[in-house]
């Protein structure tokens, strides 16, 4: 396989209340798509949600909702350019009335993070990294330097 990532699903309970809430709360603008499925492109990278029964389903695996833990081992994460940023992001986040689980803060490794989850508890990482430059494009270049 060649080093990139071309997707990223998550499972939701309610696919309407999850979607807007990237809409409305994250502010990306959904593309057209089947009313069974939602896709929002990330400049290179397409985010999908789908409901927990058919995502289950398509891959063969039946799992109940009380089997879900309420770490799963994973975070996506959003790099800003600036602590500012990061504050900004939280601002927006609170505002709409999003969880919040870490309000942002200086870090062990020399950046500046913190954490909140969607409807559906998937947490989302938004970090700067001092150590990383974020392109104008938005993709990261992880020496800061070049």
């Amino acid at each position: 396989m060649e080093p990139r990532l071309s997707m990223i699903t998550l499972g939701v309970d309610d696919l309407e209340r999850t979607k807007a809430f990237y809409q409305n709360v994250i502010g990306w603008v959904p593309e057209p798509t089947p009313p069974e499925i939602a896709f929002f492109d990330l400049g290179g990278v397409v985010f999908s949600l789908y409901p927990h029964h058919a995502m289950a389903d398509d891959m063969g695996v039946h799992t109940s909702k009380n089997e879900m833990p309420a770490y799963q081992g994973f975070a996506l994460a959003y790099n800003a350019r600036s602590k500012e940023e990061v504050d900004a992001i939280f601002a927006r986040l609170k505002e709409h009335g999003a969880s919040i689980r870490k309000q942002p803060e200086d870090v062990f490794w020399g950046g500046y993070s913190g954490y909140f989850a969607d409807p559906d508890g998937h947490m989302w990482e938004v970090a700067y990294n001092p150590h990383w430059r974020v392109r104008e494009d938005g993709r990261i270049l992880m020496k800061a330097n070049d």
